[in-house]
């Protein structure tokens, strides 16, 4: 394997793109390797790198399955899910409380 080439921030030439920008134009790499590098210079710590792929060799996005789509419902739905009291708080429980606002703080919610 050689190296790749490195181009200098927005002077990638055309048919490269990041995996953001493969992702907005409904595709994916595919499997083909990395093409490229872009290189972003920075004053104090080493360049930002991006990783570039061939438009040309990407492949279309699959397509989202009815199994897919419960199997991710699930997994939101039990991230909503307080662990104390087992009910749905209408919002995605942060981890660092561990359970929802109700149950983590008791007497704030009694003042109010």
């Amino acid at each position: 394997m050689g190296t790749l080439p490195v181009y200098r921030w927005r002077l990638a030439p055309d048919g490269y793109a990041t995996y953001r920008q493969l992702r907005a134009l409904g595709l994916r790499p595919g499997g083909q390797d990395v093409a490229a590098q872009l290189e972003r210079p920075r004053r104090r710590r080493g360049p930002l790198v991006a990783y570039l792929y061939r438009i040309d060799r990407a492949k279309p996005v699959r397509p989202m399955t009815p199994a897919k789509r419960a199997a991710l419902a699930k997994a939101n739905a039990a991230r909503r899910t307080c662990p104390a009291c087992r009910r749905d708080a209408g919002y995605v429980i942060p981890p660092t409380l561990g359970t929802c606002a109700t149950c983590a703080f008791p007497d704030e919610q009694r003042a109010a």
